[in-house]
């Protein structure tokens, strides 16, 4: 009969050991999802600089 007690905590942990794990990789998630939300806006305002350039016409030319 003590090997149902055995199993039965073997579970328990695994339960939570499972738990835990979701967890932690929905705040890694979270955090990965903020990081490309980051980048976008970053994109975006590189964009934004990038189209206020203007070229320079070269003296090379005739």
């Amino acid at each position: 009969m003590i090997w149902v007690l055995v199993f039965g905590l073997i579970a328990l942990a695994g339960l939570i050991m499972l738990v835990s794990y979701a967890v932690w990789l929905a705040h890694k998630a979270a955090d990965l999802f903020s990081e490309l939300e980051m980048l976008g806006r970053r994109a975006e305002e590189l964009a934004d600089l990038l189209s206020q350039l203007e070229p320079t016409p070269r003296g090379d030319t005739p």
